[in-house]
């Protein structure tokens, strides 16, 4: 079961207990003296009630005026300290994400744009200015209404009458808006994100919304998802309405009760003047902390949201890792599967149904056979992207022990259908800036991927920055930039779904002739629709309807 946005929220909190303290430490103080303030006040009326403006008045300024500096000096104390966890939790979720994104499973990435869950960061900085002003404003605010209750009860026990009424407010606020308040706040933000994702589809695909039909597509479908925002916003909005309805209500018969009596009670000579008008300072101040606390309260929604947004990435499943190296792979890699099966999450249709299969080391394999047959999907199980749902993928017969995926892909090299460059140098495009790559390995990849003279014409050379996808780059660059990093670590094993697709007919020849040489000691599996693959690979295999019906050794 997955923990409540409340719980996953403090649970971020124990994080930083000790700045966290410190901050409550600072507002316990300032509270105390702004709280002392009132009586400060109170003793210099009487003072000058009574006539008497000795020294004993001077002293008693300038110590309310040393308390005000000083509250102040505590509240910039604050600022620091929630200043240093914003940036603490900004860092912890970068790597967080960084972390888990490439790890996430294919079965829980199956039904989700992994676009949509990296656009979950900016929650983050909602995560950092709430927070910060819960921790500030909060804080501050419930210790000034528990030692203005307490002081004021010291005055007339009617009082602890007032207190009580107001602490009942304040959890019959929480006890029957709080889960509608945070439920609606995350139906705003499901539509929030849809808007934010259709506008980035707009943007990935401007050359088709160009056209005027499909542009007033574009429209009509942003102005569905704004209007299902709007009314999730208003719905949030009027929770937050009745919540600050309630607060003036509150307000309005609080401070008419408490002047009325207090009023009396001076009129009695129950309470002096001064105490009079330092408890109706210590009343604002804790009227104005409960209106604190209840505006607040939307902080409070969306933190807890954006903790929410967050936290179903968290809560998404890893690939788990060996418990240690385990370097079983040696000189050669031996694929072999046994009765190996696989069906998609949400489908009752099997997708690979008991497939054997042995792969030895060198060989240069071309699997065919009709769409939906089931090609890329093995490649993709003997890759290590996708897990069979029964079945056994072994390697080099290690039949009995946990394949090392971290070990595994650092011997093979892939070309996943749809894998573009990403935003960075071609040098770091092809490399991930390895150390342990030299400039041979890079100068043999790039002149084996035919992008020598394309670099050469560059002015930066490797240095070139290009955009995400590789958009200014020609489609044929493009997948040689993609091609180059397949081989560049000269792997064992090379997994390609339609890799050379973008190319002309020439340099798609001359760079499948260099990928199939029998120099080159690397295993090859490939889907394409190029039959020239089909004649220079020395196997082939044969698909349909997830079964292998040929499997044919030139």
């Amino acid at each position: 079961m997955n923990p409540s946005p409340l719980k996953r929220y403090f649970n971020l909190l124990k994080l930083d207990k000790r700045d966290i303290s410190q901050i409550f430490f600072y507002a316990i103080f300032s509270g105390l003296v702004s709280l002392s303030l009132p009586l400060g006040i109170q003793a210099i009326i009487n003072l000058i009630q009574a006539g008497r403006t000795s020294i004993s008045w001077f002293v008693l300024v300038f110590v309310v005026v040393i308390g005000v500096g000083l509250v102040g000096i505590l509240s910039l104390m604050q600022l620091r300290i929630t200043e240093n966890l914003q940036q603490k939790i900004f860092v912890r979720s970068s790597f967080e994400f960084g972390y888990r994104l490439p790890k996430i499973t294919f079965e829980e990435l199956y039904d989700k744009y992994p676009l949509e869950l990296a656009n979950r960061f900016f929650d983050t900085l909602t995560i950092q200015k709430g927070t910060s002003k819960l921790l500030i404003d909060f804080s501050t605010a419930l210790l000034q209404i528990i030692f203005g209750i307490i002081l004021l009860s010291l005055y007339h026990p009617f009082f602890v009458f007032f207190g009580i009424l107001l602490l009942l407010l304040l959890y019959s606020i929480f006890k029957f808006s709080f889960k509608s308040g945070l439920s609606s706040s995350l139906k705003e933000s499901k539509y929030k994100y849809k808007v934010a994702g259709w506008l980035q589809e707009i943007a990935r695909n401007n050359f088709s919304f160009r056209k005027k039909e499909n542009f007033e597509f574009a429209l009509q479908k942003n102005d569905f998802l704004v209007e299902e925002y709007l009314s999730n916003r208003e719905k949030h909005f009027k929770i937050i309405k009745r919540q600050f309805i309630q607060l003036i209500g509150f307000k309005v018969i609080i401070t008419a009760s408490l002047l009325l009596i207090g009023g009396y009670l001076v009129l009695n000579q129950k309470m002096n003047i001064g105490q009079f008008v330092a408890a109706e300072i210590i009343i604002l101040l804790v009227i104005n902390s409960v209106e604190k606390i209840i505006i607040g309260l939307e902080s409070l929604y969306d933190v807890l949201t954006s903790v929410e947004k967050i936290g179903q990435i968290v809560d998404l499943n890893l690939e788990k890792p060996t418990k240690e190296e385990q370097d079983f792979c040696f000189t050669n890699i031996c694929i072999e599967t046994e009765n190996l099966s696989f069906k998609f999450p949400d489908s009752s249709n099997v997708i690979l149904n008991t497939i054997n299969l042995k792969i030895d080391q060198s060989e240069k394999i071309f699997l065919e056979g009709p769409n939906g047959s089931g090609k890329t999907t093995l490649i993709r199980i003997l890759s290590g992207f996708l897990q069979p749902i029964s079945g056994s993928f072994f390697l080099n017969d290690a039949t009995y022990r946990k394949m090392d995926l971290n070990n595994y892909r650092s011997q093979i090299g892939t070309i996943i259908q749809g894998e573009m460059p990403f935003e960075g140098t071609i040098l770091e495009n092809i490399t991930f800036n390895s150390p342990n790559l030299s400039s041979e390995d890079i100068k043999w990849a790039i002149e084996n991927a035919q992008l020598g003279s394309f670099i050469k014409s560059l002015p930066e050379g490797l240095n070139t920055k290009i955009f995400s996808d590789g958009r200014q780059l020609s489609s044929s660059n493009a997948q040689k930039i993609i091609l180059a990093r397949s081989i560049v670590n000269k792997p064992k094993v090379l997994f390609y779904e339609d890799p050379l697709n973008k190319m002309d007919e020439k340099a798609a020849m001359e760079i499948i002739d260099f990928i199939t040489e029998a120099k080159n000691k690397w295993t090859v599996i490939v889907s394409s629709k190029n039959e020239y693959w089909k004649q220079k690979c020395n196997r082939v295999i044969a698909m349909k309807d997830g079964e292998i019906i040929l499997d044919n050794n030139k």
